[in-house]
């Protein structure tokens, strides 16, 4: 069985943000982690080729990408494809989903990649790749890519696969049917019982909780309250001074507008690749409302507008990371005694 492995910058020992804009350059045998996957590879198996790509460079030029891989795998005649394992690397995570996609695709070569539920590439590519779930923990590198090895072998071999929860992968949707000797109401029944006598049980359907988010009291008096401006729509000054990423942004900023009647399309810029942004670059009120908000100020409707806006990018944001960054804008507009605070998005 011949494999081909694609890795980023980071794991091909070429080095971290530095390099994040190399394009895909191919290595022949094994590189980095692709080492010990050769290990865990039966016995007549090897890693013919490492694709390393930067993962600025793979998620700015997918088709380029993808279509370099699949050249690749096509070349060394590969049997499996097996793209990271990424962990909680979100730009390698949608490189690793799309090129794994591609060559399933475009060449019915089987493919597998590996990480955590927080990456967006989870839920991008989940219905068409094997996505083993790696977690977030990158010191499981061996056991996670003994279970793609595993997967991937069963995989070329056109070997029957055991259920997501048994083959460590995220469901992709599908409906088997399978006899059983219980009904459905016998099978619910013996779930509920055991809940009720807090006995271990195992739900059919995957059920997502979301942490609760406590509903704030309504304001008392809007014509009192100070009123601020937040978006994550990515509206930023000339220059972008704090650096917001056009996706997967880990910080945000705080833009001063005290005195300001209107936003000038000269004074700002847009950074979000989520969207046609033109729009905004035109007009920065459609996005941050400050002349609306000044009229509302004049008219009483409300007490004043908070002195800043607060912008960051939403596109492609892991939900852990976007509820840090409110966490973190929240704790700075109540200190400031901001009353409420209007939303504006994309």
């Amino acid at each position: 069985m011949r494999v081909v492995h694609y890795i980023n910058q980071f794991f091909g020992g070429l080095g971290g943000e530095e390099y994040a804009g190399i394009p895909p350059e191919v290595r022949d045998g094994a590189v980095g982690p692709g080492r010990l996957l050769a290990q865990l590879l039966p016995g007549d198996a090897e890693v013919a080729a490492t694709v390393i790509c930067g993962d600025n460079y793979a998620t700015e030029n997918l088709d380029e990408v993808t279509a370099a891989v699949a050249a690749r795998v096509k070349d060394v005649q590969a049997d499996l494809l097996i793209a990271g394992p990424c962990f909680q690397a979100g730009r390698y995570g949608i490189a690793a989903g799309a090129v794994c996609a591609a060559v399933r695709q475009q060449l019915n070569v089987p493919s597998v990649t590996a990480m955590s539920q927080e990456n967006p590439g989870v839920d991008l590519y989940r219905e068409h790749v094997y996505i083993v779930d790696s977690g977030g923990d990158v010191g499981q590198m061996r056991d996670v890519l003994a279970r793609m090895a595993l997967l991937g072998t069963k995989l070329a071999n056109g070997g029957e696969l055991g259920s997501p929860a048994a083959m460590s992968y995220f469901p992709q949707g599908l409906l088997r049917s399978q006899f059983v000797q219980e009904t459905a109401a016998e099978r619910l029944t013996a779930m509920l019982l055991a809940k009720l006598r807090g006995q271990p049980y195992q739900s059919e359907a995957a059920i997502e909780i979301a942490e609760p988010t406590a509903q704030p009291l309504p304001v008392a008096d809007l014509s009192k309250a100070v009123v601020a401006l937040v978006t994550d729509g990515g509206l930023v000054p000339k220059g972008n001074p704090d650096g917001i990423p056009l996706a997967f942004a880990k910080v945000w900023g705080a833009y001063n507008i005290a005195g300001k009647e209107t936003l000038s399309a000269d004074e700002y810029d847009v950074s979000h690749g989520g969207y046609d942004n033109r729009p905004v670059r035109t007009d920065p009120h459609r996005l941050v409302p400050v002349d609306v908000l000044r009229d509302m100020e004049r008219d009483g409707l409300i007490g004043g507008l908070h002195p800043e806006f607060l912008s960051t990018t939403g596109n492609l944001n892991p939900i852990n990371n976007s509820r840090r960054m409110g966490r973190e804008m929240a704790q700075r507009l109540t200190s400031a005694g901001v009353d409420a605070v209007i939303l504006t998005s994309t």
